[in-house]
């Protein structure tokens, strides 16, 4: 190929297969596919068909469909299901957790248990766990002897390994981290950038499907669960955020994405904006 050339774009798949990984993907992790996702399926697929030796994303669904749920189920659930994610995420919600939030948090725990406990839930690659942790040991370096309890799951076991690793490529590192956390907590390892033990072991990660039972062991003072409910249909967002008020601990806080509410979905809920970022609080009442 001519190096002026486009890369071949992945055939899209056809209606039928569309339709056996639409409901292959609600069954497993009650994401709901609309009919316009058929490309975003086709190139999700397409690295895990090469990977075990399929020459189109056809033959890989054809393999699926023909076989009992396996580890390649999995995978291809797993695929579709993850989400992209960066450094510092919309910018505005670090800065209100830096400024706002856990100032807050951490003077009224100063007050009581010395407990701060913080859920990143669908955390993908680790980013945005990353993030907390390292405003965490730069800002708050007076929680040493406390007990944090951070925490952060994700429905793929192969992200969740890609962020315990905290590993990152050159174009993961330039979306969105500031430079001096690169230079702080970075080092370079060949073409890609290993983030410091220190901030690496910070948050336990674990596998949570979120629409399964939930292992979390402790309430939480702040949960992020950014960009998630937009994939699932309205009766899972509700019973997602019932279960979010049952764990966080009273005057807490939900952070949800950007194009995401609990208006009309959960009235126990109360809007807070916070500089130029909307969190959640949940009112009297609406814990249980």
């Amino acid at each position: 190929m001519n190096q002026w050339d486009a890369p071949e774009q992945p055939k899209s798949i056809g209606l039928l297969d569309f339709d056996y990984i639409r409901a292959l993907v609600r069954k497993e992790s009650s994401i709901v596919l609309d009919g316009s996702k058929t490309y975003l399926v086709t190139s999700r697929l397409l690295p895990l068909a090469r990977a075990h030796g399929f020459d189109t994303v056809g033959s890989l669904i054809s393999q699926l469909q023909a076989t009992p749920y396996g580890e390649l189920h999995t995978l291809a659930v797993e695929a579709i299901a993850t989400t992209e994610t960066s450094f510092f995420r919309d910018h505005h919600p670090f800065v209100a957790l830096r400024d706002e939030i856990i100032p807050e948090l951490v003077q009224r725990k100063r007050r009581s248990n010395h407990t701060l406990s913080i859920w990143s839930a669908a955390c993908a690659s680790g980013q945005e766990p990353h993030s907390l942790a390292m405003i965490l040991r730069d800002r708050f370096a007076d929680l040493n002897g406390w007990n944090l309890q951070l925490m952060a799951s994700d429905f793929s076991r192969g992200m969740l390994d890609r962020a315990r690793e905290g590993l990152y490529t050159q174009l993961e590192i330039n979306r969105g981290l500031p430079a001096p956390y690169l230079v702080r907590y970075f080092s370079q390892q060949e073409d890609q950038w290993l983030l410091a033990p220190e901030i690496r072991h910070m948050f336990r990660f674990f596998h949570q499907n979120l629409t399964s039972e939930w292992t979390l062991a402790a309430q939480a003072d702040l949960v992020l669960m950014r960009n998630v409910l937009i994939y699932f249909d309205v009766e899972t967002r509700r019973e997602l955020l019932r279960r979010v008020r049952r764990i966080l601990k009273p005057g807490g806080y939900l952070l949800l994405g950007s194009a995401e509410t609990t208006l009309n979905l959960d009235d126990y809920f109360t809007r807070v904006m916070v500089g130029r970022a909307v969190f959640y609080q949940v009112t009297k009442g609406g814990d249980r």
